[in-house]
């Protein structure tokens, strides 16, 4: 079997190397007898698997035991009223950097909670630029600051998040997060689906400072409230077991690579070769994010006709890529980098973009 060139947005590549790990340990993980779907998740042995997945994680991105680490079910989506349950406070607001349509909808979600509204918005631009916060000062009065530090549809990301905040920066990371180092200690809560650089579908991590859990109300449901997971070690109720292992063997897999800082260069490699197509075209490629805003993780361009695009898609699909269309809202194409896509499939990539112009 030929294994497909896969740039989908989201589920998308997991490492081979995981897969095989998981395909040998599919009927019988570590002498159980059992996959681990099939065991109890008050089992030791899956008490380990999540215990694990939780150093790892901690250890490559260096998150300090001021931090909660939560997996939970929902996605990002879920997060993005969860959160304010539980952050936003009485009398205060809830301020949001929009970038893309995610950090619209988290904003949406928000105002069905209480008082949340945009402080800076990219959208007259079509979303081709992270948008500069003009007034710090302005936030004081917040219960917290909202990004979305990556936007999977219009290929932007944070390259700088806002420092000297005198209120909590979140930060939604479902398609970035591992990609490079991040300081955590500059965030309150980070939230990531993990279906792009952590794992399958099913599992969604949250990383929360623990003094930001006593704003939590005790008139939250107990599965909304995060000192539920967070007094339980994320086994309150039955956990996506599979997927926190699949998580776990790619958690293992980035600290076998070197973690954080090794998987930054290899997604530099990666961006730098689509760009460079993209840039030395003479507009044959059309970027459609600003250079200073350009995201590591989803490559977004145009070409100039519905019927250019037609034959790159489909010539594409014929050599065995798949997932290059743009998203239904926008259109065009997208490559999606995201750490487990091998550097040699984006090589191929860049080789088929350059003879399909010459072409």
């Amino acid at each position: 079997m030929t294994r497909a060139y896969n740039f989908n947005a989201g589920p998308t590549a997991l490492p081979e190397e995981v897969l095989k790990r998981a395909e040998k340990e599919w009927l019988n993980y570590n002498g159980t007898g059992m996959n681990v779907m099939e065991m109890s998740h008050r089992s030791k042995p899956y008490e380990e698997i999540n215990h694990q997945a939780q150093n790892l994680l901690r250890k490559l991105l260096n998150i300090s035991n001021d931090y909660e680490i939560l997996f939970l079910q929902g996605g990002a989506s879920l997060q993005f009223a969860m959160m304010p349950m539980n952050l936003l406070e009485e009398g205060k607001k809830g301020y949001y950097v929009l970038s893309g349509s995610w950090s619209e909808k988290a904003l949406k979600e928000a105002q069905k909670i209480g008082d949340a509204e945009s402080v800076a918005s990219g959208k007259d631009n079509n979303y081709t630029t992270i948008p500069d916060i003009k007034d710090l000062s302005s936030l004081e009065n917040g219960s917290y600051l909202h990004i979305t530090s990556n936007n999977t549809i219009y290929g932007t990301q944070w390259h700088e998040t806002p420092k000297n905040l005198s209120i909590p920066l979140v930060a939604d990371m479902s398609s970035d997060i591992l990609c490079r180092p991040i300081d955590v200690n500059s965030y309150g809560l980070i939230y990531a689906g993990a279906q792009k650089n952590l794992g399958p579908s099913g599992v969604t991590v949250v990383i929360i400072k623990k003094d930001l859990l006593a704003r939590s109300k005790d008139s939250l449901p107990s599965m909304l409230d995060y000192r539920t997971h967070a007094n339980n070690q994320s086994l309150y109720n039955t956990p996506p077991t599979l997927a926190v292992y699949l998580l776990k063997l790619v958690l293992e897999w980035a600290d076998s690579l070197g973690g954080a800082e090794a998987l930054e260069k290899i997604n530099q490699q990666k961006a730098e070769l689509l760009y460079h197509e993209i840039d030395q075209s003479n507009g044959f490629y059309n970027g459609h994010a600003n250079k200073n805003s350009r995201s590591l993780m989803n490559v977004t361009f145009t070409l100039n006709s519905k019927e250019l695009t037609d034959a790159f898609l489909a010539e594409a699909k014929e050599l065995g890529f798949t997932g290059l269309n743009g998203h239904r809202s926008v259109g065009g194409c997208r490559a999606s980098i995201y750490n487990a896509v091998p550097l040699e499939h984006v090589e191929k990539l860049a080789q088929f973009m350059k003879e399909f112009r010459t072409r």
